[in-house]
């Protein structure tokens, strides 16, 4: 019995081993009092942190962001900001021209572990902290902290006294705990680029002067208390004595907490069919009121549209604020700036709103792959734009090629020489177009050319299985892919290594059309391959008649093809082009004489480089 019972823990043991574990991830629970100054635009807060090491690693040291340290001269923001070749122009100098009442800074007064105070030393935008024991795999850990910070002028994001005369617009605000994952500790100091942060539960207590509406994350639980929204129902509040009320949040499984002040802050709630609450806050005037009016019932109809194909929102509520210094994402609220018409403040409110699946609960490391964050947006943004003209609800019509701009708009810059591959640290762009460009239009170019790749069905149906999956996770770039080459069939890793790794362009030319000697009766098609990067190719005939053909030639590295329908198209499968093949070819049993002209491409899913080798006319 003790031979069975033995072989079978060993079986057991061995097929554990074998499996593939799901990846752990660190998780915190943030309790913070803050009580903040309006007239010295600065606040003290205490932080009661519980960190669950859910690694297998022992901990030695622990890191800290401390963001309003780049709003100080000299900072590495301020130095990065200041040289770089293109400097953004919503910092530039500013940083270096901060007066003392004008800067930023977040000071540590005291840090204890376990009720043991702690030795610790700051380095620019990062607190390094020596534990006065380590954090053993599996335990967790009490760090009780206490702060001062000042609120900098707005210059980027964050701050006080925004370009339209928002109060404060408070991200970035508390000393944030570093995310150690499967990749080692991510302290990276602050220059202005993304973030990174540890799945947990927020509960955050703001004291401020009572003429204050106060925004955040999370779901406010003392409104009887502070008697805010309850007036004009008539209902009956207890509101403390004193200058200042205490706003209190809930924020639960976020890995951020924003919020932001104003006392001229108009407060309207939509409250959609599934109980999911929208929460406008902004400044209501002649300009911009019928825009923040209209905006509920356009972000509805949105909700709808993301949550069928993108995946369902797992919050109760989102708060579009206005603030910041354009369109900032954080977790169930965005902060954007509102002096704009209707178009414009939907257009920022989508984007920003599905940050809320591409980053917000998809916690991709945004410093290491920006793009799976800002050009997942970008695509999904536009996708989501498109179907609301197409539905009436956003002015204009639906576009046949909503991807187009993105296009040219990467074609250009890949010729310019200034193009850096995706896989660059987003902080360590040589320019910030070429971020841009890697991040945003790059990014969005991804997903467009791996649905051309793959089809659509399964596309859609692999943009959901991604959110189901890597929900409240951490998911890199493998994650990802891997999730497409399960739903679609087919082997996708070369696609990845050479859109995201590298800089390689896509040229593919038509070559020839020939008549096959001894068969008149037969045609011979020639293509080239001149750019480095390999794809799979669409390929329309057109013929004397105006009928039409469509061929799709795969890549053999690919192990199949897309559905032979797709889109109403019915393509020939025509032989695999190996990627290392500079040419290939292939015969029609038609004479050349009955074709009138042949396209590479015809829809323009390809960002093909040199679109004037992609058709061949008959003179």
């Amino acid at each position: 019995m003790k031979i069975i019972q033995a072989l079978s823990f060993l079986f057991i043991s061995t097929a554990l081993l074998q499996a593939q574990p799901e990846r752990w991830q660190q998780r915190v629970e943030y309790k913070m009092d803050i009580d903040f100054d309006v007239a010295q635009h600065q606040f003290s807060g205490t932080q009661h942190l519980i960190y669950y090491n859910n690694s297998p690693d022992t901990l030695y040291k622990v890191f800290y962001h401390l963001y309003f340290n780049a709003f100080q001269p000299n900072s590495m923001m301020d130095v990065r900001s200041r040289t770089i070749l293109d400097p953004d122009p919503r910092v530039g100098k500013r940083i270096q021209g901060l007066k003392e009442d004008e800067i930023g800074y977040q000071k540590i007064l005291s840090l204890k572990q376990d009720g043991v105070a702690l030795d610790y030393e700051v380095s620019g935008t990062i607190l390094e902290v020596g534990l006065a024991r380590p954090v053993l795999p599996n335990s967790q850990v009490v760090f009780d902290m206490e702060f001062e910070a000042q609120a900098p002028l707005q210059i980027r994001r964050s701050g006080r006294d925004n370009a339209e005369g928002i109060a404060y617009s408070m991200a970035q605000w508390y000393p944030k705990l570093c995310e150690y994952d499967y990749q080692g500790w991510h302290a990276n100091p602050y220059i202005g680029r993304e973030f990174y942060g540890i799945w947990g539960d927020f509960d955050v207590t703001i004291h401020i002067d009572r003429k204050f509406v106060v925004a955040a994350t999370g779901y406010l639980q003392n409104p009887e208390e502070i008697g805010y929204g309850y007036e004009k129902e008539g209902m009956k509040v207890s509101q403390p004595k004193g200058e200042k009320l205490h706003w209190h949040f809930l924020a639960p499984n976020v890995h951020d907490f924003v919020w932001a002040a104003d006392p001229d802050y108009t407060h309207d709630v939509f409250t959609r069919k599934d109980g999911t609450a929208l929460h406008l806050f902004y400044q209501k005037n002649e300009n911009t009121a019928e825009s923040w009016e209209r905006l509920p019932a356009i972000m509805d109809k949105a909700f709808d549209y993301i949550n069928a194909h993108f995946g369902q929102y797992p919050y109760k509520q989102y708060s579009f604020i206005q603030g910041g210094d354009g369109g900032m994402e954080y977790p169930m609220a965005t902060l954007i700036t509102g002096n704009r018409n209707l178009s414009s403040l939907a257009g920022v409110s989508i984007h920003e709103l599905m940050h809320s699946w591409y980053q917000m609960v998809l916690g991709s490391n945004e410093s290491l792959y920006p793009w799976m964050d800002e050009g997942f947006t970008s695509w999904a943004s536009t996708d989501v734009k498109n179907y609301l003209r197409a539905e009436g609800v956003l002015p204009g019509k639906k576009d046949e090629h909503p991807y187009a701009g993105e296009y040219a708009g990467y074609v250009n810059f890949a010729l310019s020489g200034y193009e850096e591959p995706m896989s660059t640290p987003a902080d360590h762009f040589v320019t910030n177009s070429a971020y841009g460009v890697a991040s945003y239009t790059k990014g969005a170019i991804f997903l467009e050319q791996l649905r051309y790749i793959i089809g659509e069905e399964a596309f859609r149906k692999g943009m959901l299985r991604y959110f189901d999956t890597w929900k409240f996770k951490h998911p890199n770039a493998n994650d990802f892919i891997r999730v497409m080459e399960k739903v679609s069939g087919l082997e996708l890793d070369w696609y990845r290594e050479y859109w995201i790794n590298t800089t390689r362009t896509i040229d593919y030319g038509l070559k020839g059309l020939e008549t096959i000697e001894g068969s008149p009766n037969q045609a011979r098609v020639k293509l080239e391959k001149v750019g480095i990067m390999p794809m799979p190719l669409d390929l329309l005939i057109v013929y004397n008649d105006n009928s039409r053909r469509y061929f799709n030639i795969p890549l053999r590295i690919m192990r199949g093809h897309k559905p032979l329908e797709e889109g109403g198209i019915l393509y020939t499968i025509l032989e695999d082009w190996p990627w290392t093949n500079p040419t290939y070819e292939f015969v029609l049993d038609v004479s050349p004489n009955e074709i009138r002209e042949i396209v590479i491409d015809p829809e323009g899913r390809l960002a093909d480089v040199n679109r004037e080798n992609n058709v061949l006319v008959k003179p």
